[in-house]
Order: C-alpha cells, then structure tokens, then sequence
C-alpha cells in the first residue's frame, strides 16, 4: 500500500516544481513595478543628458515622439513651452493692464470733465439715424460681446478668483460652461458682426475734416463744436478696429474652435496668442464706446434704443450730417402718432 502511495506522488513534484518557477517569474514582475527606479532600469535604457538634447533636437526615432493623430512632436515640445511662457508672463499682465487701465481711466474721465452735454435745449423734432435692422444687429451683436468678454475672461483669469472663494465644485462647473458658451456663441458673433460691418460700411470711410476732429480731441480742445459726419472720427476709428482686429479675432477663434482641419499645434499656439491678445484689447476699447454711447454724453443712447436722435444733439455732435438731413426733421408728437399707428421706423422721410 505504501509503495502504492508512493508511486503515485512521484508524478506530483515535476508538476511543483513547475509552478515554483511560474511563482518566481511573477513575484519578480510585481517586486519591479513596486520599485519604480527598478522598472524604469529594466523597461528604459538609460537615459543620460545627450539623450535629453537628442529628444529636443528632434534627432531622435520613433520611441521618443508622440504619434497620436499623425503628430510627429517630441516628447519635449518647445514650441508648447513657448507658448506657455508668452500666455503667462505677457498676455495675461497685458490684460490686467488693458481692461482695467481702460476702467481707471474712465472713472477719472468721469469725476474730472464729465458728462458731455448738449450745448441748447432740445427742440423737440426728431431725425431718425437708424433704423431697425441696424438696431438690431447692433444690441445683437453687443450682448453676444459681453458674454464672450465675460467667459474670456473667466477662462483666463477666473481660476484666481472664484476657484478660491467657491471652491472646486462650483469652479468646475463654472468654468465648463464658460467654454461651452464661448465657443458656441464666438461662429454667431462673428458672422453678425460681419453683417453688421457691412451694413454701416458706407457711412465711415474716412474724409479729410476727421483729421482735425482727431487733433481738436473730438471738441476736447477749444471751445467750438468740430466738424463731423454721420459718423465722427471716433467711431470711424472704433469700426476699422472692429473691421481688422475683430476679424483676426474671429478667425483665430474659428482656428482653435474646429481643430479637426489640419492645423497643428504649432498654429494652435500662435492662434491662441493672436486671440487673447485681440479679444482683450477690443474688450479694453469697448469700455470706452459703451461709456461715450451711455452716461458718457447726453442724448447719445437714444439714437441706438429709438432709432432717432434730437435736432440739437446732431448740431452737436454730427453737425455736417444734419445740415444735410434738416428739413427731414418731424416733431415728436408726429412720431407718437405714427408709432401708435404701427409706422415704427418709417417716417415720413429717412436721411440718405
């Protein structure tokens, strides 16, 4: 019966043997990840300093780039590090600067000169100066700004302020909502604003008396009323902003907000600067045209919320245009009348 037993547990040890081995093999697999300088020694050969300068000289092979969607960057990428120091060391501070020297200056504009007034009381007849689509288009346009301008801003600098006082939670959502608002709204801004370029086109080409409007100030300086147009040498100067700096703006949007067209990171990068750097001076500007267009000067907000502006705000302010469009001036109750019977813009006359 022994010799039985003994027979049958010899097969046994080649099988325990076996298994040891694998046990071994394994053990020293888990005892490698655990030591992490251990797996680096035995999955990396070493990688000394000329090694580093091949990486980011590009001189390297496959192993050391990164070939995720037909990239053929370093795993060092230098351009992405010149980016990183332009965004944070120039473009933000150049922000701070922008935005709020444009605020301080303004407050001090304000508490020192003033609101403009008109120089005479108002008459009382109107000139429409524009229409409804304009109107529109504009209020369209300008609330699409503030909301691009308000979560640009958030996606730049909002992690220093609300991360801290709302903590993670709120900032996540916060800050994803930003980015989805931004870049859905940024395609409809800029083809409105397009739009909208296009249709005040013909009133600011630039003529030779806003040269003198520019050195007089816009009537800053010396006591007389300069000349000006339909539109002054100040808002021509806002409109071929918008017309050069806002379509650099959207098409570097356009570039970041469809990165499915071929564009590398390279030009990602630099679209990226281009944007920031564009979006934050025009919203700088735009403090200053929401400001002149409001509390900034009497009468000024009425054209673009009715559409029509005083006979003594245009002598002011556009003298040349209303000596051209006088005669097509109506009294306020003509136009109460027409607005109770449906006329809305369409009055008797409109200004060429």
């Amino acid at each position: 019966m022994s010799h039985f037993i003994d027979r049958q547990s010899l097969w046994r040890l080649p099988l325990f043997a076996l298994l040891m081995v694998i046990g071994l093999a394994v053990s020293s697999n888990v005892l490698a990840q655990a030591d992490p300088e251990g797996e680096a020694a035995t999955a990396v050969p070493a990688l000394d300093a000329d090694t580093w300068r091949q990486v980011r000289s590009g001189e390297t092979g496959p192993n050391f780039r990164d070939s995720r969607a037909d990239s053929d960057y370093n795993l060092i990428n230098a351009s992405g590090e010149t980016w990183r120091q332009l965004r944070n060391r120039w473009v933000s501070p150049f922000g701070l600067i922008a935005v709020g020297g444009m605020i301080v200056v303004i407050a001090l504009f304000y508490v020192i000169i003033g609101r403009k007034d008109l120089s005479a009381p108002r008459t009382g007849r109107k000139l429409l100066r524009w229409p409804l689509v304009v109107r529109s288009l504009h209020w369209t346009v300008a609330t699409l700004f503030i909301v691009l301008a308000l979560t640009g801003l958030n996606l730049l600098y909002g992690k220093f302020v609300f991360r801290s006082l709302f903590g993670d939670a709120f900032w996540a959502s916060m800050i994803s909502a930003s980015k989805v608002a931004h870049n859905y709204l940024g395609p409809l801004f800029g083809i409105l604003l397009i739009v909208l370029l296009a249709r005040v086109l013909k009133h600011n080409w630039p003529k030779k008396h806003d040269i003198v409007w520019f050195m007089k100030g816009g009537g800053l300086v010396g006591k007389e009323h300069v000349d000006a147009g339909f539109a002054n040498g100040g808002e021509k100067a806002w409109f071929w902003v918008l017309a050069t700096v806002g379509i650099v703006v959207i098409a570097s949007g356009l570039v970041m907000d469809f990165p499915n067209y071929g564009q590398g990171r390279d030009t990602m990068q630099w679209a990226n600067i281009l944007h920031a750097v564009g979006a934050l001076g025009l919203t700088a500007l735009a403090l200053g045209h929401i400001y002149i267009g409001t509390i900034g000067s009497e009468g000024s907000l009425e054209g673009m919320t009715t559409g029509y502006v005083d006979e003594t705000w245009a002598k002011d302010h556009h003298n040349l245009w209303y000596e051209e469009v006088k005669e097509e001036a109506v009294g306020e109750e003509q136009l109460a009348r027409e607005r109770e019977g449906d006329s809305g813009d369409a009055a008797p006359t409109r200004p060429s």
